[in-house]
């Protein structure tokens, strides 16, 4: 399963690399069940008419190997991995369940009509992500779980920005849709990539809603956490830096595919590692 992760090279795996053995093999194998399940609804994009039924079904199948994980029935070999993480880090049911939940929302709705409303999806695709991850790096504060959902917003959010293109060609809105309507930009012209004044207002207004959560969760990190969160931070950072070159690159989404080069993942990831280290030396 740590193939699946490793070989995409992807901000996950900058954040991960740095971990001891056992953190690194745990985070690993749960996030390869993220990506899994998530691969279940994005494998075929649904405006080319994929089976959804086989979907659900897939996704059914994942829902009785949690419940046999947490209870006594058999667990397939695939899900024995994260069966042993599950039960070693103490991860709660409901948090597997919810990204389940989350993923398959995807199939049934395409279009978020206020952000209140996309907001409980990130929660469910995102934020119960970030709050698996502190039961395996280890947290003692109640904080850190605010840290986490709120992280998981931005994280979620800073992907929407850059992917409104791929997801409207897979069928998909999530910029919501009463906000198009305030900015007098309308469902048809982001179908056929209008960039104008009211595209980048638009997504000016949506840029500065994420840097809010990017806020609330670094206010929310208790500083005798940084030692430990210290691969949520460097999520932060690389995804902090892609949501900064959107917005320097006015928001260019339709014709650009904005990321953050190699180069700089190595540098953000090792001098916020290193800056962990020092903190732990000094406890």
């Amino acid at each position: 399963m740590e193939a699946l992760v490793t070989s995409s090279m992807t901000s996950f795996y900058y954040s991960f690399s740095l971990l001891p053995r056992e953190i690194r093999q745990a985070i690993t194998t749960l996030y390869a069940f993220c990506r899994t399940v998530d691969q279940i609804v994005d494998a075929t994009p649904l405006a080319y008419g994929a089976d959804v039924a086989s979907r659900h079904a897939q996704l059914e199948w994942w829902r009785r190997q949690i419940d046999a994980i947490y209870g006594s029935g058999a667990i397939a070999p695939l899900v024995r991995p994260l069966a042993l993480v599950v039960e070693r880090f103490a991860i709660p049911k409901q948090y597997l369940l919810t990204l389940l939940d989350g993923v398959e929302r995807d199939l049934v709705q395409q279009r978020y009509v206020t952000f209140e409303e996309l907001k409980s999806y990130c929660y469910s695709v995102a934020g119960v992500v970030g709050l698996m991850s502190i039961h395996v790096f280890g947290y003692r504060y109640d904080e850190s779980e605010e840290y986490a959902v709120n992280l998981g917003y931005a994280l979620q959010l800073t992907n929407i920005i850059r992917d409104v293109k791929e997801d409207k060609d897979r069928g998909y809105i999530y910029l919501p849709l009463d906000e198009l309507e305030r900015f007098r930009y309308a469902e048809a012209d982001l179908q056929a990539e209008v960039y104008d004044d009211r595209f980048i207002e638009l997504m000016r207004f949506q840029a500065r809603r994420t840097r809010t959560y990017y806020n609330r969760a670094r206010a929310a990190l208790h500083p005798d956490e940084r030692a430990t969160l210290y691969p949520a931070e460097i999520m932060d950072a690389i995804y902090y830096r892609l949501l900064e070159k959107i917005e320097l690159g006015n928001f260019d989404v339709f014709r650009r595919r904005y990321r953050v080069r190699t180069p700089h993942k190595l540098w953000l990831a090792t001098k916020i590692w290193l800056y962990a280290k020092l903190l732990s030396r000094r406890r």
